[in-house]
């Protein structure tokens, strides 16, 4: 009798020990059967039994229902969260869940410039995120969102201040431009705006100023040069006569050489036509240009002109003599390089 009592124990213990190692490989045993780390991508429309499905699709989850049965252990399948998620080498299911299941999503880094319009950015900062470009077009020339943040649709630009933001796969355009908003403010801190307000510029015609001096140079050094010469012109209540605002106008940014026949097109950014800046930025400038314009060069400058040999620097006139000087050295060099438009 002992005997056969033992012997039922002992079938007990390992059934028991069976069962045990058998939910101990399907919570704790690695799962993940790769040597990256891989990224998990949840959409906003899925429900769980779509996130089951992409795992039942995937290469590198050992097993898709033991997973499933993990998930159900832990009420994973009521807090779905959407996100980017890492996952680890290795990791158990049990590390899986936890990781979806806490909502600790992979940052993403944001980097935008060189953007000239705002559909530019769409398309730049939406290869980040969930929404495509044009749900971030739509948003970012929505009127009732343009008005919300105090700008027209011309000088909504002047919002978006070109650095690397750290953000989340699935933020929204909303959340986009709420984020830019606060950039926003940070960036205009009290010194800019004593600044701004020392050369009686609003922080729209600061950045407006800013997006045509970085049109007209792409040297930081030589920034402040430019933008001394546009105030200048400003002080004198003189045209700004830049190209870039006309090509702006225009809408082709081929233009490489600014011709008399331009010049006569009516477009509130043509600045041979109206004094004063033009509506509003003709690109997002970089915090440099911006820069630039808040500390200009003090200088008696009027006007400038590209190099003759195309170093991407300016010679800088006082009086229209030199300036017409300049401007026929730098015709006859794109003469010599067959650069006629």
């Amino acid at each position: 009798m002992k005997k056969i009592i033992l012997f039922i124990v002992l079938i007990i213990v390992c059934i028991s020990g069976l069962v045990g190692y058998n939910y101990y490989q399907k919570i704790y045993a690695p799962a993940v059967l790769s040597d990256e780390i891989k990224l998990l991508y949840i959409e906003s429309t899925w429900d769980y039994s779509k996130l089951m499905t992409a795992l039942a699709d995937s290469t590198w989850l050992e097993s898709a229902s033991t997973f499933d049965w993990v998930a159900q252990q832990k009420n994973y399948p009521n807090l779905l969260k959407p996100g980017k998620y890492q996952i680890e080498p290795g990791w158990s299911n049990a590390q899986v869940v936890d990781r979806l299941r806490s909502g600790e999503q992979m940052p993403v880094q944001v980097t935008f410039n060189n953007q000239r319009t705002l559909a530019q950015l769409a398309g730049r900062v939406s290869r980040h995120f969930e929404a495509d470009s044009l749900a971030f077009l739509n948003y970012l020339t929505d009127k009732e969102v343009i008005r919300k943040y105090g700008f027209n649709k011309a000088t909504f630009p002047a919002l978006f201040v070109p650095n690397t933001y750290q953000l989340y796969w699935n933020t929204t355009p909303e959340q986009f431009v709420k984020r830019m908003a606060q950039e926003f403010k940070r960036f205009w801190n009290d010194q800019r705006k004593d600044k701004a307000t020392k050369l009686n510029l609003t922080q729209s015609e600061v950045v407006t100023l800013a997006s045509i001096v970085e049109e007209e140079t792409k040297m930081n050094d030589e920034k402040p040069r430019v933008a001394g010469v546009y105030l200048n012109r400003l002080r004198k209540n003189m045209l700004l006569q830049a190209d870039p605002t006309l090509i702006f106008g225009i809408g082709d940014f081929s233009i490489r050489r600014v011709l008399n026949i331009h010049k006569k097109i009516d477009s509130p950014y043509n600045t041979y036509l109206y004094k004063g800046l033009p509506p509003g930025p003709i690109r997002i400038p970089e915090i440099s240009s911006v820069d630039a314009v808040l500390n200009p060069q003090k200088h008696n400058y009027l006007y400038f002109c590209a190099k003759e040999d195309f170093s991407g620097y300016h010679n800088f006139a006082t009086n229209y003599r030199d300036h017409i000087n300049y401007a026929k050295r730098y015709q006859r060099a794109l003469n010599q390089r067959k650069i006629y438009n």
